[in-house]
């Protein structure tokens, strides 16, 4: 079977977790005027790659994806902790809580489960998205580093979405935009697997004051 199909199913929007619900911030961002065109979008995401997911959420989601293709269970509940214990708004929470649940139930109705992810995961009262994501990528045979990188894409095309919805900005535009943001999602990918597990941590002061506030937004096209 072609691994591009495995790859491209774990990053398509079609996948039923709920991930184009969420702006994570960048909503609030825009209605507060911090992010008014493709300049300061590009600067906004661009500072969200590499000033926070490639210091923490890239290399943790790649140590989930590790230790479950290498049947480490140990680890993966430890990095789960980890996980669910760095959310710093609600509505970042409930985000990961809520695609995380979702992810599980597609996952529990999928044949490729084996038998003891299939227990890892029944084991977790609450899943969150980067054990769900590390479950399916072992069960459909994708590599941690590919899973990694289907995160970031799959991340990536989601905040373009956001863009799409909340600014004058179009399909060209955003393809525009994609081009050049796909270098420093290449360096996002290569510093999060570069980076020690002693060394994993960030401090998104913009994005969780944006979060907190996006709870409270009074009109708003993405959930909280």
């Amino acid at each position: 079977m072609n691994p591009a199909w495995a790859l491209l199913r774990l990053a398509s929007p079609q996948l039923p977790i709920g991930g184009y619900s969420y702006s994570q911030g960048l909503e609030m961002a825009v209605e507060q005027g911090k992010v008014t065109d493709s300049s300061t979008a590009r600067r906004w995401i661009g500072d969200q790659l590499l000033l926070n997911l490639s210091r923490f959420e890239a290399p943790l989601l790649l140590d989930h994806c590790q230790a479950a293709a290498e049947d480490d269970w140990s680890l993966l509940r430890e990095r789960c902790d980890e996980h669910r214990a760095s959310r710093e708004t609600r509505e970042l929470a409930q985000e990961s809580r809520q695609m995380g649940y979702s992810l599980k139930q597609l996952l529990l109705g999928l044949p490729e489960l084996d038998d003891s992810a299939r227990q890892c995961l029944t084991q977790v009262d609450e899943p969150h998205l980067a054990l769900g994501w590390a479950l399916a990528a072992r069960a459909w045979g994708i590599s941690p580093q590919d899973a990694l990188a289907a995160w970031l894409w799959s991340w990536l095309e989601n905040q373009l979405a956001v863009l799409m919805k909340t600014l004058p900005l179009g399909q060209q535009a955003a393809q525009r935009l994609t081009s050049e943001l796909l270098p420093l999602l290449q360096q996002a990918e290569q510093r999060a697997a570069r980076l020690s597990s002693n060394d994993y941590g960030s401090a998104p002061f913009g994005l969780a004051l944006a979060s907190m506030a996006h709870e409270r937004q009074y009109s708003r096209l993405f959930r909280s």
